[in-house]
């Protein structure tokens, strides 16, 4: 559906009547009112053209890629988190590599929140902490000084904002542990995939002792992060076609784990 140009309204009553169509037309959606249906909103604009649609927002499941508790349309029982990815990498994967990790911790964007902006307060003149405030081209070519940061830093910093971002499937893709640093926040097959054995996940109130906390980590405990992450690599791999255990694989699988859910 091309939404491109609507009101918020318009949208909304797109998505009701084409819902409309689907219960007169087919005979599926009506025996359990859309709860074994899903679709992908990975964007706001689809997060605001099916608001207004109440069996979609509290029956079928939700494909979304913020996936947040304080997002009052997400209902995490039901709903699946989609991981961000930029496609396609032009590098080969890292991972596996502990001698070329030299930098404490990495991290490039913008300034969209109160937490990135004491990120960037706090530590952007730290010599362990390298903090880059300002966009990068994440599909160039060539060597680019922000895939090489990837390769050569140990902890890669994720922060929350306003704006959904691959850079938690950057760090796992180029084998940077993640330094997930956010409220209220449903993580990529969280299911499925014990995030604490290859990721970090912090409260934002922990900026303020980042770099004591990761100093904190041991060598050893860092090697079997970096280790498991060259594990999970391939579950954040799209494929054309698919292949055995992509994350093409993994979200039909949490759709499949929650083929018994009861309408509401």
């Amino acid at each position: 559906m091309n939404m491109q140009g609507l009101t918020n309204e318009r949208m909304i009553d797109e998505v009701e009547k084409y819902v409309e169509h689907l219960k007169f037309e087919y005979p599926y959606w009506n025996r359990t009112l859309g709860a074994d249906h899903f679709f992908v909103t990975c964007h706001d604009i689809g997060v605001k053209a099916t608001k207004g649609v109440p069996h979609m927002m509290k029956n079928s499941i939700r494909v979304i890629c913020s996936s947040r508790y304080d997002d009052d349309g997400y209902i995490p029982h039901k709903d699946v988190t989609l991981p961000q990815v930029q496609l396609p990498f032009f590098h080969p994967p890292g991972g596996n590599d502990i001698k070329n990790r030299n930098t404490l911790a990495f991290w490039a964007g913008r300034s969209d929140s109160r937490l990135k902006e004491d990120l960037i307060a706090i530590w952007d003149n730290d010599t362990e902490i390298d903090i880059q405030n300002s966009r990068v081209d994440l599909r160039a070519t060539g060597p680019v000084v922000y895939m090489e940061k990837l390769y050569k830093s140990k902890f890669c910093l994720c922060p929350h904002g306003p704006i959904g971002s691959s850079r938690i499937a950057d760090s796992i893709h180029f084998g940077c542990v993640p330094v997930i640093m956010s409220k209220y926040y449903d993580l990529p097959f969280n299911d499925i995939l014990d995030w604490t054995q290859f990721s970090i996940v912090l409260k934002e109130t922990d900026v303020y002792q980042l770099k004591y906390t990761l100093r904190s980590i041991s060598e050893k405990h860092f090697i079997t992060l970096n280790h498991n992450i060259v594990k999970i690599q391939k579950h954040f791999k799209w494929n054309t076609p698919p292949v055995r255990q992509d994350a093409f694989h993994m979200v039909m699988y949490e759709l499949w784990r929650r083929r018994h859910l009861i309408r509401y």
